[in-house]
């Protein structure tokens, strides 16, 4: 039985409600592809996409991999910091000496805050209304 070498590194990242399936290639070198477009074109500030690449830059190797991720659920911030933490888990996979540098920079921790659900006979969450004397 012969083993197939993969083609790709694949891994999970998430923040709030946002989930990014993350796949590393190693040959095609310096494509980064989220949904299906260009990094520019899904993340336009400068902020999102240092935070989507903040791993490579880590570890000092942006432009070896290419990189293929779907994300959907949060807003643009969480997709940005589940793609970080999607991308920190591959390059593990890729390499476990990469762990120590990543986990120093807190790129694998997962972010579990979410936003806490409205409990009924409060305005929001804990909000309740405002208690008069008369």
């Amino acid at each position: 039985m012969v083993k197939k070498k993969k083609k790709y590194l694949e891994s999970v990242g998430r923040r709030k409600t946002a989930i990014a399936r993350v796949r590393l290639f190693t040959k095609e070198k310096g494509k980064f592809l989220i949904n299906e477009k260009h990094l520019k074109d899904y993340f336009p500030t400068l902020d999102l996409q240092e935070t989507a690449q903040a791993p490579f830059k880590t570890i000092k190797s942006l432009s070896k991999f290419g990189v293929s991720v779907l994300v959907k659920g949060g807003g643009p911030h969480a997709q940005a910091e589940a793609v970080r933490h999607g991308i920190a888990r591959a390059l593990i996979l890729f390499k476990p000496d990469y762990r120590e540098t990543l986990k120093k920079e807190g790129f694998l921790t997962r972010d579990p805050r979410a936003k806490e659900r409205k409990k009924f006979g409060l305005k929001r969450a804990r909000r309740a209304a405002q208690w008069q004397k008369r």
